[in-house]
Order: structure tokens, then sequence, then C-alpha cells
């Protein structure tokens, strides 16, 4: 990182940022072309869970490429200025590279929807086995992270 002073070093105000985030923009690879998606999400150990549909361009692109990235912000406020060019923008974020893969295990399906249901509710909400079962579940298990401040 250029600017150590903005540099978020440890690991559990790391995954603070990461626990606070109100959603995940992940990055995939469609051949030469970037394709970047907004999702909710959930973490646990070292590893985001998301939920899509079965079928569609995320799916498809992650059962070609598995590697992706990903990039969450919280506590974000733009800082107003007299000047126009003096403008900037207070944030925490987390950026960080990992491998995709689906999860197909019903149990394991169940308990990332939890993580997922608890990130955004703070409660684990019970869901029917078959909504558990429609839903495609992708874990990315990851490989690096890093955190970065500006204006705290």
């Amino acid at each position: 990182m250029r600017k150590k002073e903005k540099e978020i070093r440890e690991k559990a105000a790391i995954e603070d940022v990461i626990r606070r985030a109100q959603v995940c923009h992940l990055g995939l690879c469609d051949n030469q072309t970037p394709y970047v998606v907004p999702v909710c999400f959930g973490y646990a150990d070292g590893t985001l869970y998301f939920h899509c549909s079965p079928e569609g361009r995320k799916i498809d692109l992650i059962r070609k490429n598995p590697l992706v990235c990903f990039q969450v912000e919280a506590d974000v406020a733009v800082v107003r200025h007299e000047k126009a060019c003096k403008w900037d923008v207070r944030y925490r974020s987390v950026i960080g590279t990992g491998r995709a893969s689906l999860v197909s295990d019903f149990d394991q399906k169940r308990q990332a929807l939890g993580l997922i249901m608890h990130h955004y509710d703070g409660d684990a909400t019970e869901m029917s086995a078959e909504a558990a079962d429609h839903a495609a579940i992708v874990r990315i298990n990851i490989e690096e992270m890093s955190g970065k401040q500006s204006g705290y």
C-alpha cells in the first residue's frame, strides 16, 4: 500500500469493517472483460458466502474461472468543502482476493444462508428446506485481503 498511514493492519479491525459493510462488490473476469456485481453476503472464519440464482452470468463466470476479488466499505461519508477540488470521502474499506466455489451440501447451504441472514438481521431466520435447496450458495475462500481507511 502506497500510503502506509492509511493501512488497517490488525485482522480484527479488517474483520470489523467486513461485518459492518452492507454490500460486497464481487469482481469476476469474463474473458478479458472485468465484471463487478454487488451481492448480499455473510462472513465467518476467513470465508465469504453469498447466494444467487442457480443460473446466470455470475455462476457461469465462477465455473469458468473461480479466481475472484471483492471489496466492501463502511463508515462512508462525503466531506464537503467550499472549493470543489477540496471535497473528500471518509471511509474504511477492505479489498481481497480468493477462490470461489459452489456449496452443494444441503447442511452447509443452510448454514451459509444463516450467516447471510445474521449479517443483515442479527438473527439467523429459519428458512424452508425448499428455499435452501433452490438457492445457489457461493463460498469464497479468502486468500489475501487488506484494509484501508481515510479520514479517521
